[in-house]
């Protein structure tokens, strides 16, 4: 037949057991240091209990021995003190049951703490990753425009040194349009397309009013190019050639000339 106190016993073993299991879960780290702190001393209480036991088992031998010896006084002054001693141990146990619960909590608080500091973080990097993409976008719009400029110059450069050359091309032609126009009666028109058209008199030996005409432009290239030519040539594109290659416009009119008078002896 089982003591009374080891029957008193077992209920508490498993609440120790019990405890223990909680504690053993945490990983916190203060909940972890308090839960050592608490199994040292449950290990101090399990020695109590041990001692304890020990005396029980010491008093039910000594009890009885003494039950049919003793007067019912003292026998009810042994068995009061047994319960005060286990009302004590229980008291003691509760306390510690209590603290155990109280650490768990502890630690689920501590545990939703830290869900909501991982989602703050997670909140905070989504919105340093926007910032850094609206950064990226803006340093790409920044180059875009920034190689648009550089283009734009480029052009006005170009633009520039074309009208240069342009500017000069017509300072040459309006040298060389008073040198023919005083001399041999050549006559320089613009045309609605911006063309230049040269008229030549002078030519035909039997009517000097007799006009012979030619048209030119000048490309994008800044370069001369004969439009038409009245009456035509056959050596029109041989003395374009030249006049690029040497860039000497009083030659090219010259030789013109030369050609439209080979004309008048055909």
């Amino acid at each position: 037949m089982a003591s009374p106190a080891c029957a008193l016993a077992q209920p508490i073993l498993r609440e120790d057991d019990r405890l223990r299991a909680g504690r053993e879960s945490g990983c916190d780290f203060e909940c972890r240091e308090k839960s050592e702190r608490t199994m040292a001393e449950m290990k101090d209480d399990n020695d109590e209990l041990a001692m304890l036991e020990k005396d029980i088992k010491e008093f039910w031998a000594k009890f009885k021995t003494i039950c049919c010896l003793e007067p019912i006084d003292q026998v009810l002054g042994l068995r009061d003190s047994f319960y005060e001693s286990i009302n004590n141990l229980s008291d003691k146990w509760s306390k510690r049951l209590k603290e155990g619960d109280d650490i768990i909590n502890k630690f689920h608080e501590y545990s939703n703490e830290v869900c909501e500091l991982n989602k703050s973080i997670e909140e905070k990097q989504a919105k340093i990753s926007e910032v850094l993409s609206n950064v990226t976008d803006e340093e790409k719009e920044k180059t875009d425009l920034m190689n648009s400029i550089q283009e734009l110059k480029e052009e006005l450069i170009r633009n520039s040194k074309s009208k240069h050359k342009t500017e000069e091309t017509e300072g040459r032609l309006q040298k060389a349009e008073k040198l023919f126009k005083e001399r041999l009666g050549l006559e320089i028109r613009k045309t609605c397309d911006k063309h230049l058209q040269f008229v030549f008199r002078c030519i035909d030996q039997k009517d000097f009013q007799k006009p012979y005409i030619l048209t030119l432009s000048i490309n994008e290239e800044g370069a001369y190019e004969v439009v038409s030519c009245s009456p035509p040539l056959d050596c029109t594109e041989e003395l374009q050639r030249k006049v690029r290659e040497t860039n000497n416009f009083s030659a090219f009119i010259a030789n013109v000339r030369k050609a439209f008078i080979a004309l008048t002896y055909q």
